[in-house]
């Protein structure tokens, strides 16, 4: 089982990037998208319903924002979409399909990055959703949760990390926050457990030539379940093609 996910920064101008001609080649199971910046009615163009999948939008309210999507060649069992709290659904920030007894989940966490206001908003979604994390966990469902989170784990998932210690997306309080879903909650950073190598950098700012010279940031992550970390058999980012200032990070499942 293979499964993608992919912050497209709006999904219309990923497509005029090429991005549903490469998606065949991919060869994948699911994929997770966020940032889709459209409501379901402009996506009325076959091309947003790749025909060899399940195609399921979660949009925001506010036009062009944020947003999230889950394709899959097997038709889910369910699809639940919102987490019961303001900033998740108005955002269109969560969307998960079940097969049998495995969830996989697109998440969009927000950003706190443009100011004080955002990052407020950021830390009340990591509360709300550290909740659901552990709910999620305490159900026994297998779990794949994958997803912009926008925070970078360890000085290993991001260029400079000294300078960027200040900066929302690697503040300790919430490196911390990812300390406690994976050592206390109990889940797992699946690409890490097949690939422990530097300069796995999943965001690019589009300033100067960061992704020319791979001056990125970690923030793409699949977010398992301990049975199903154990089934992770290989992960990639790929970075041939550029269809947003993210990369897909595609991971392969013996599932």
């Amino acid at each position: 089982m293979r499964i993608m996910t992919f912050n497209a920064n709006g999904i219309r101008a990923a497509a005029r990037k090429g991005f549903f001609d490469w998606l065949p080649e991919a060869n994948v199971d699911v994929v997770c998208v966020q940032e889709t910046k459209a409501q379901i009615d402009q996506l009325s163009d076959p091309v947003f319903h790749p025909e060899q999948y399940s195609c399921h939008y979660f949009d925001a309210v506010k036009k062009g924002y944020a947003g999230t999507a889950i394709y899959s060649r097997q038709k889910p069992g369910k699809v639940l979409s919102g987490l019961g709290f303001e900033v998740a659904d108005t955002e269109g920030r969560y969307i998960q399909a079940d097969f049998g007894d495995l969830s996989v989940a697109s998440l969009y966490l927000p950003s706190g990055s443009s100011g004080e206001e955002k990052q407020t908003r950021k830390v009340e979604f990591m509360k709300q959703f550290m909740k659901h994390m552990k709910k999620l966990k305490d159900s026994g469902r297998e779990l794949i949760v994958c997803g912009d989170w926008n925070i970078c784990h360890k000085e290993i998932d991001i260029k400079n990390w000294k300078p960027n210690q200040k900066n929302s997306g690697f503040l300790p309080e919430e490196r911390q926050w990812l300390d406690e879903l994976y050592d206390n909650v109990g889940y797992v950073d699946a690409f890490r457990e097949v690939n422990s190598e530097e300069h796995q950098y999943s965001w690019w700012s589009n300033r100067g030539q960061a992704r020319a010279n791979n001056v990125g940031w970690r923030l793409d992550y699949h977010v398992v379940t301990p049975a199903t970390a154990a089934k992770v058999i290989s992960a990639e980012i790929y970075r041939e093609q550029s269809f947003s200032d993210h990369a897909p990070v595609i991971l392969e499942y013996k599932i």
